[in-house]
């Protein structure tokens, strides 16, 4: 299963070191290509030819850390085990989406924080590295290889940004990237959740200025110089755990609380970076709620575009309940047969998908005008796929609904005149 960055990625599905790909598309990855606001994509090749070997993208799993077992289980994370929290009394219980909210709330009071503290300070120190400052600048430089190889229309947006930042998403891109590979790469079916643990570890020695290799050191620094927070990097770990055990959702909450982990977690991570319009008069935690809408609303793209796909690995990430009242079974699924029933429920499946998209859109007036531009040209891209799964009359079993080159052309200019209207100020906001 893959997840998602948030600008316009058209990815191939090559992995980094070097390693035919066993499998095309990176659900996650085309989140971040699409979702998070740097990463979600509208992705619909799959070539098959051999890219440049970058060094150690994710050889180095056998990576022992001291830290190992200071893993966060009682320190805030989300349970993966139940999308439901009861209180003492057994009386009321959190939905996935409120228990997320709450991370949300936590990013944006970081923000606000840092940017409080930060106020009076002209220049931030570097991380101390070992060696010259002319590796960290290699570091950034493999970063942007990295994201201009494989990730070529999402480079070319970030272009849009200034230098700092647009380093940090190349950073946090090529991390997200190589977790992704290691649930979805060609070595997926060797990975076990030790393998996750040593992952996070090395996570947990990043945001501590201790990084293991090169393209760790490039996020070092990065969430060193922006109010980057460790849960959501953290989160999306537990997204790849979860697909090791986990391939049936009996419910929407639980389906909601998957999506926030593999895709959400690149909106809470990429907002800092992408920046908040000095105009908005938004609140900051509504500015990344709408951030994780349209991470959940690529994801569910995704998902709803992946289903025979997904079927044909004994996975359907498809809430069993609403399947129950649309009068389709497992069986169904996996027959793949389109039926007036399983148009039906398709119909309310892309609904909902949709209603995420909108939220989101509100989102996107509020980002810095260096960002607005390619990431609404993401989110109109990635919603098409929904309209072409309509056109091939809800046939995702045989049928990839993607977005052809022409509409993805067509679809800049009008990205770029929705980038160019400014967040409604408070004097405007009185006139309506």
């Amino acid at each position: 299963m893959s997840i998602g960055i948030s600008l316009v990625v058209f990815p191939t599905s090559e992995v980094f070191n070097g390693v035919d790909p066993v499998r095309g598309g990176n659900r996650i990855l085309d989140s971040f290509k699409s979702s998070s606001w740097c990463k979600n994509v509208i992705s619909n090749g799959r070539g098959m030819k051999k890219r440049q070997s970058y060094s150690s993208m994710n050889a180095d799993l056998s990576y022992s850390s001291m830290n190992a077992d200071l893993r966060y289980e009682n320190g805030g994370g989300l349970s993966l085990r139940s999308s439901m929290v009861a209180t003492p009394a057994g009386e009321v219980a959190l939905t996935s989406e409120q228990m997320v909210y709450d991370v949300v709330l936590k990013q944006a009071a970081l923000v606000q924080r840092r940017l409080k503290s930060d106020e009076d300070l002209d220049v931030k120190p570097d991380i101390l590295l070992p060696g010259s400052l002319g590796l960290l600048s290699e570091a950034y430089e493999r970063c942007r290889e990295v994201c201009a190889e494989y990730a070529k229309t999402f480079y070319l947006g970030t272009l849009l940004m200034t230098p700092e930042r647009r380093r940090a998403i190349w950073a946090i891109y090529v991390w997200c990237r190589r977790t992704d590979e290691l649930v979805d790469g060609p070595n997926a079916s060797h990975i076990t959740p030790m393998a996750l643990d040593r992952w996070e570890a090395r996570l947990e020695d990043i945001f501590r200025g201790r990084p293991f290799d090169m393209l760790d050191a490039a996020l070092a620094d990065t969430v060193s110089r922006f109010p980057v927070d460790i849960q959501p990097f953290r989160d999306m770990i537990e997204g790849m755990r979860m697909d090791l055990w986990k391939s049936r959702y009996q419910n929407f909450d639980e389906l909601y609380l998957y999506c926030y982990y593999v895709a959400g977690t690149v909106g809470l991570m990429s907002v800092p970076i992408m920046g908040i319009a000095p105009e908005s008069q938004a609140a900051t935690e509504t500015v990344y709620n709408n951030a994780l809408a349209l991470g959940i609303a690529n994801q569910l793209t995704n998902i709803l575009r992946d289903v025979g796909e997904d079927a044909r690995r004994g996975r359907i990430y498809l809430p069993q309940d609403e399947l129950a009242q649309a009068g389709l079974t497992e069986d169904d699924i996996f027959a793949g047969k389109v039926t007036d029933k399983w148009r039906a429920f398709m119909k309310k499946q892309i609904q909902r998908a949709r209603k995420f998209f909108d939220d989101a859109e509100n989102g996107v007036k509020e980002l810095s005008s260096a960002s607005r531009w390619p990431v609404w040209a993401s989110l109109l891209l990635y919603r098409q796929i929904l309209d072409e799964i309509e056109a091939n009359g809800y046939n995702n079993f045989t049928r990839r609904a993607y977005v052809g080159k022409p509409q993805k052309i067509l679809a800049l200019p009008l990205a770029y005149a929705k980038a160019l209207v400014p967040p409604r100020s408070s004097s405007s906001l009185l006139k309506i």
